[in-house]
């Protein structure tokens, strides 16, 4: 099956700011996209999500006013914009296509995962 691919993520100092970027190809341009992360030993979270015609997003508490989701279809990019990093952010952040029918905030409603891309977060 067809992969995402992440890039962006990378050491910052907190309070920084880091954009992550979501490969998905012309073909996912018509799904909503979900970002996600883990942190070593933690579960796969829940981060937001986007619609598929990008009008409207959906975030999880711990990131809310923090960070944006959007998406350029004439690239076929979504983005995690990611301000005030704070040391829990630390994490590798995933993004994911949502399944037709799945959940919209758990990992089980999505597919075509990429491998991720690492966040650091330290002083």
């Amino acid at each position: 099956q067809v992969q995402l691919v992440e890039s962006g993520g990378g050491l910052v100092q907190p309070g920084g700011s880091l954009r992550l970027s979501c490969a998905t190809s012309g073909q996912f341009n018509d799904y909503s996209i979900g970002w996600f992360r883990q942190a070593p030993g933690k579960e796969r979270e829940f981060v937001g999500t986007i619609s598929r015609s990008g009008g409207s997003t959906h975030y999880e508490d711990y990131v809310k006013g923090r960070f944006t989701i959007s998406r350029d279809k004439a690239v076929n990019t979504v983005y995690l914009q990611m301000n005030d990093l704070k040391p829990e952010d630390t994490a590798v952040y995933y993004c994911a296509v949502n399944r037709p029918g799945g959940s919209f905030y758990k990992p089980e409603g999505y597919d075509n995962w990429g491998q991720g891309t690492r966040v650091t977060v330290s002083s």
